[in-house]
């Protein structure tokens, strides 16, 4: 197993979307890890229960991702509370259900603009602060879906978690030499609020209710919820902001594991199947070749 950087080291953490959900679990494992967090959310008072217990240690910031200038203060507050920012995670996010033929345009928008662009926003605005002092990890949530894809009714949120994941691996080697990490996230189904009060379910019309229809109940028909413990995903990711060896992407969840080893093979096979046409575009590959046989109707 490789060595822990910072086993035994406070971090400091910087954590949207922290009133509720994956945000508020890893606020409180930093916490109870012994390390300082700047737990960030459109109403920070609904982290006064947490001000509570751990004091001085959290710091309550109040930030509307959208917003560029927005996050570029509650950086610098956090930096003014804390020295540092360590950790920075980019959790903020949600989905409404709808397909995309009858999706309001505006609708579509605004989820984009929280999920991805709310992102870009905090991100931008962090990389001077790592690269001054020297380095740090930036964690990106994406989902599932952001690696597989294909779920009905939640492209505006799909869509968005591919963009991150695209953004995530230009930013991975821009910032490589000032000692900035990132790390995709890219959970399954899990126990938070995602699919309840946080998601709006549109009309579903009629043609689409075997698919956007049949993913939109099997969400909601479980009444045992997804199988993912928020709590357990914090205290991983927290461990793994400790140490020096981390993935560039990670699948959390059994359903994102098995999914994600299932989707890359998928690709492999098919990339090994249309190699050699694909190859033959270049003026010095043979050309014409042929292509692999046709299936029948």
């Amino acid at each position: 197993m490789a060595e822990n950087t910072t086993a035994n080291t406070q971090q400091t953490w910087f954590i949207t979307g922290s009133s509720r959900g994956f945000g508020r679990a890893l606020v409180r494992a930093a916490l109870e890890a012994g390390d300082t967090v700047a737990a960030t959310a459109r109403r920070p008072e609904q982290l006064d229960d947490l001000a509570a217990e751990f004091g001085d240690r959290i710091a309550p910031i109040a930030l509307d991702v959208t917003d560029p200038a927005a996050a570029k203060a509650a950086l610098k507050e956090a930096r003014r509370r804390f020295g540092r920012i360590d950790v920075l995670v980019n959790n903020a996010g949600y989905a409404n259900v709808s397909p995309i033929e009858t999706t309001d345009d505006e609708d579509f928008r605004a989820q984009f603009e929280t999920n991805f662009w709310g992102v870009y926003n905090v991100t931008k605005a962090a990389i001077p602060l790592l690269r001054e002092q020297g380095g740090g990890l930036v964690v990106q949530f994406s989902s599932m879906g952001g690696r597989v894809g294909g779920s009905p009714g939640i492209a505006s949120y799909q869509a968005a978690k591919f963009a991150i994941d695209g953004f995530s691996r230009v930013l991975r080697v821009e910032t490589a030499p000032f000692g900035v990490r990132v790390l995709v996230v890219e959970p399954s189904g899990f126990r938070t609020d995602w699919a309840g009060s946080s998601m709006t379910v549109h009309d579903v019309p009629e043609g689409y209710d075997e698919t956007v229809g049949a993913i939109n109940r099997r969400i909601r028909q479980n009444t045992e919820g997804p199988s993912g413990d928020p709590v357990r995903a914090a205290e991983i990711l927290v461990q793994m902001a400790k140490r020096r060896d981390i993935p560039t992407n990670l699948a959390l969840g059994v359903m994102a594991s098995e999914g994600s080893i299932t989707q890359d093979r998928r690709l492999l096979t098919q990339d090994e199947k249309w190699s050699a046409v694909g190859r033959s575009a270049d003026f010095a590959e043979a050309y014409p070749v042929d292509f692999p046989q046709d299936a029948t109707a």
